[in-house]
């Protein structure tokens, strides 16, 4: 797969330094193992500003996808969902129910994810889980026709 890629991480414990940030890197491997070029690192405190303003920043740096970690839960700052529909021109559901899917055969608890994937200009943008495990596992989950969505994005429509 090729492409750039950039991961951020909506933290207010990882932001303010209380917290070290684990599902951040973890994606970043597994994204550098895929082939695409990864960005360096950046967290975010759980506010629509900074989302919205770091998300439209790697859009804008062209970055072919963005990963968010974190925010994506029912308590009251996780406000990542909200803060990307904000933004983006349509939604990919397949790839958010994807994402939940197959975290739901490991834990029941992966449904309460409010994660979304959707398209702003020619950047695929996907909400992961702040968990090291959910991120991953939600990561891996779809990265098997990430490549493909790269591709499409950018003009290239034949057929796999």
């Amino acid at each position: 797969m090729t492409g750039k890629a950039h991961v951020i991480t909506v933290s207010d414990g990882v932001s303010a330094g209380t917290r070290e940030d684990v599902s951040g890197p973890a994606l970043q491997h597994i994204l550098r193992q895929a082939g695409l070029q990864v960005s360096d690192p950046e967290v975010v405190p759980d506010t629509h500003e900074r989302i919205t303003d770091a998300i439209v920043a790697a859009v804008v740096a062209g970055a072919d996808l963005v990963v968010t970690t974190g925010g994506t839960g029912l308590g009251p700052r996780d406000v990542t969902p909200q803060a990307t529909s904000m933004l983006i021109d349509y939604e990919v559901p397949g790839l958010s129910e994807l994402m939940r899917s197959a975290g739901a055969t490991k834990t029941p608890m992966a449904v309460l994810s409010r994660g979304v994937a959707g398209v702003r200009s020619h950047t695929l943008i996907l909400n992961v889980p702040g968990s090291m495990k959910g991120a991953t596992e939600s990561l891996e989950a779809v990265m098997p026709v990430l490549g493909h969505a790269i591709q499409l994005l950018h003009g290239n429509t034949r057929h796999r």
